[in-house]
C-alpha cells in the first residue's frame, strides 16, 4: 500500500509540474489558444486522475474489508471521466476563440501519459 501511495504522490507531482509549465507557456508565448486548450484539458485530466485514484483506494479498502460483503461495491468512475471529457468539449466549442479543440483533447489524455511514463520510469529503475 505504501508503494501505491508513493505512486499517487509522484503522479500528482508530475501533473502539477506540467500544469505550471502550461501556465508559463500560456503567459510567455503568442500561442494562447493552444496553451489555454492544453491547460483546460490537463486540468480536467488532473481532476479525472485524482478521482480515479481516490476511487481505486476505496475499491482496495472495500476488497480487503470482509465486513462489507453486503454493501455495494464501489466503481472506478468511468461515467465521471466521460462527463468531464464532454464538459471540456462543450467549453472548447462554446469559446472557440479562446481554446484550440485539438489541444483540449490532447490535454485530456495527459493523465494517461503521466501514468504510463511513471510506470516506465519506475520499472526501469527496478
Amino acid at each position: 500500500m505504501e508503494d501505491y501511495q508513493q505512486m499517487i504522490s509522484r503522479q500528482r507531482k508530475w501533473m502539477f509540474y506540467l500544469l505550471a509549465f502550461l501556465v508559463l507557456g500560456w503567459g510567455l508565448t503568442p500561442w494562447k489558444p493552444v496553451f489555454s486548450g492544453l491547460l483546460l484539458g490537463t486540468t480536467l485530466s488532473f481532476y479525472n486522475l485524482w478521482t480515479m485514484q481516490r476511487k481505486i483506494s476505496r475499491l482496495g479498502e472495500h476488497s480487503t474489508d470482509t465486513s462489507n460483503s453486503k454493501q455495494r461495491k464501489p466503481n472506478i468512475g468511468t461515467f465521471t471521466r466521460l462527463a468531464t471529457g464532454a464538459l471540456a468539449a462543450v467549453i472548447a466549442l462554446q469559446f472557440e476563440e479562446h481554446f484550440h479543440i485539438i489541444s483540449v483533447v490532447l490535454g485530456l489524455m495527459t493523465a494517461y501519459f503521466v501514468i504510463l511514463i511513471d510506470y516506465l520510469l519506475k520499472h526501469e529503475t527496478e
